[in-house]
């Protein structure tokens, strides 16, 4: 396969942690052009991976750099949707690392424009399905030895990156539950197949900040009776994070660090996981690699594209209940 030549917009800490180091080194990648608002950095890391350009105004790599087939936005959550919308008008593939947007509105914006480019496709970054454990997990459901999935229960409790804006809502558009609660509603609601959302019950903290929630607790219903509930916070005292995910079916449960699934058979309670798995920070890096081979497929046509634009509204749609049903201190019904 002919490689899918990249511009990447936001030199941060997770392009520099992850999506540099992973694409740099996948055979089908090439990354022709760098965008960041610091020169300095952007000319240093150019360097460092070989890239040709860099550039401090993403319009202008847009227009110059005409060989760039896809583009990586990796900057804080107020710029994404200009920035999609713009990419995609420019006739480019997008990959946003998540939230798509700040709120409902703002996605909705970004489908609009990309509406009007039938041939581009934004994929919003949701690495924790593209976990190893995540799949293997996944497969056990569809093969139904859960049976009928009735309630799914998920936490994340880390403190946040050394980011400040993400603390700022009018950059972030929300605190935790964008940061971190956005990626298990993801997760759990493909692990139960989509069940359609009856009503959605929060409460958001602001124990250490102030624009933004640093703990949201949430509860949804669905309209074929099974439940989530998600717990999320940077603020919780731990000494360590902690991240889980439990899938309990009417045949047997599944949990996500570590993976088990448990099932009666015959009166014994039985873990048909396997008795070997990889260690959390493999974990970690294989899930952003396999969502980066998958989106680079995706460009190529190799297979359709999931955690589409049009997935991120309805996550987006969900999430503003969650922050209405906070402010409001009542259960919202979800239409």
């Amino acid at each position: 396969m002919e490689k899918v030549r990249f511009g990447i917009i936001g030199l941060g800490g997770i392009a520099q942690a992850v999506h540099l180091p992973i694409l740099s080194k996948l055979e089908n990648a090439q990354i022709v052009a760098l965008c960041d608002t610091d020169k300095a950095k952007a000319k240093m890391l150019a360097e460092k991976y070989n890239v040709p350009y860099f550039y401090t105004d993403y319009e202008k790599m847009l227009k110059e750099v005409e060989e760039i087939e896809a583009v990586e936005v990796l900057t804080p959550t107020n710029l994404h949707a200009e920035m999609a919308i713009a990419c995609v008008s420019a006739g480019k593939d997008v990959f946003v690392e998540r939230p798509l947007a700040r709120d409902y509105k703002e996605a909705e914006s970004v489908v609009k424009a990309l509406e009007q480019e039938k041939d581009r496709k934004i994929m919003v970054g949701m690495n924790l399905r593209f976990r190893p454990d995540s799949m293997l997990l996944k497969g056990f459901i569809e093969q139904g030895e859960l049976g009928s999935v009735f309630y799914v229960k998920a936490g994340w409790f880390k403190r946040p990156n050394d980011r400040k804006w993400v603390m700022m809502k009018d950059k972030a558009g929300g605190g935790v539950m964008l940061d971190l609660g956005i990626s298990l509603l993801d997760l759990a609601l493909w692990m139960a197949g989509y069940p359609e959302v009856k009503s959605i019950n929060s409460i958001c903290y602001k124990h250490q900040t102030k624009s933004v929630e640093d703990s949201a607790i949430v509860f949804l219903k669905f309209k074929n009776e099974a439940t989530l509930f998600i717990d999320v916070s940077w603020s919780y005292e731990f000494e360590n994070s902690i991240f889980y995910l439990h899938i309990f079916g009417t045949q047997g449960t599944g949990e996500l660090n570590p993976f088990r699934i448990y099932k009666d058979i015959q009166g014994n309670l039985v873990n048909l996981a396997p008795q070997k798995m990889d260690r959390p920070e493999t974990l970690y890096w294989k899930s952003y690699e396999n969502e980066l081979k998958h989106f680079i497929g995706a460009v190529r046509n190799l297979h359709p594209l999931v955690s589409s634009a049009k997935d991120a509204l309805y996550r987006m749609k969900i999430v503003d209940a969650v922050y209405k049903s906070a402010k409001l201190g009542k259960e919202i019904v979800f239409k």
